[in-house]
């Protein structure tokens, strides 16, 4: 189903967002000691205010990554994020909750790296880290040729297999992200959460539901 911003009244919009974090699923409080196994190739479809697209995760490219990131999807945690750093030709990233309270319980649940197994290439999707054993729930989308973040340990645990076209309109007017560029802060929307964004990046592109489904 291809659903679009402009086909639902803001408000309702702001309300379908708004009660899904209000009542958190009790294990986006709780991130776990250790993940489960997630299968061997599994798929996430996210439906957006741009429109629909599909990663499709291998494990065997990067086990601890594909792991984390089926349970952040099963359980909803994607859902309601904003798309806060779109810089074209280069990445896609998201993965900062919309509810701070979700965002602190996640801060500090660092996993451990994973072999370079497959190259950032277009269409590949890896977890962001801000250096060695530092990922946590924020993940990003190439949009070009980015075999250069390869050597720094950025390991690609799934590609984007539908929906590419719908990646690369997401809204990039913003720039990049504060204190180098313009664009929202990550400091404050993990502090502050939806209200920094709608305030101040009203039209960041959003998530507005995950599903997820093997093979």
């Amino acid at each position: 189903m291809r659903l679009r911003l402009a086909a639902v009244p803001a408000l309702a919009l702001a309300s379908v967002l708004t009660g899904c974090f209000l009542q958190p699923h009790r294990a986006l409080l709780h991130p776990p000691q250790r993940e489960s196994p997630a299968p061997a190739v599994y798929t996430v479809t996210f439906t957006t205010t741009r429109g629909p697209f599909a990663i499709q995760v291998h494990r065997a490219w990067a086990p601890r990554g594909a792991d984390r990131f089926y349970d952040l999807a099963r359980h909803g945690f994607y859902t309601g994020c904003a798309f806060f750093r779109v810089v074209p030709k280069f990445v896609v990233q998201w993965g900062l909750s919309p509810d701070p309270r979700i965002s602190a319980a996640w801060n500090h649940a660092n996993l451990r790296d994973d072999p370079v197994r497959q190259s950032n290439t277009r269409g590949m999707v890896t977890f962001a880290m801000g250096g060695p054993n530092s990922r946590t729930t924020q993940v990003y989308i190439n949009l070009g040729d980015n075999a250069r973040l390869d050597a720094m340990g950025f390991a690609p645990f799934g590609r984007v297999v539908r929906g590419m076209a719908v990646v690369a309109r997401f809204y990039s007017g913003y720039g990049e992200g504060a204190p180098r560029g313009h664009g929202p802060s990550q400091h404050l929307i993990q502090a502050q959460g939806q209200a920094y964004l709608r305030k101040n990046f009203p039209r960041l592109d959003r998530i507005l539901a995950t599903h997820v489904s093997r093979g």
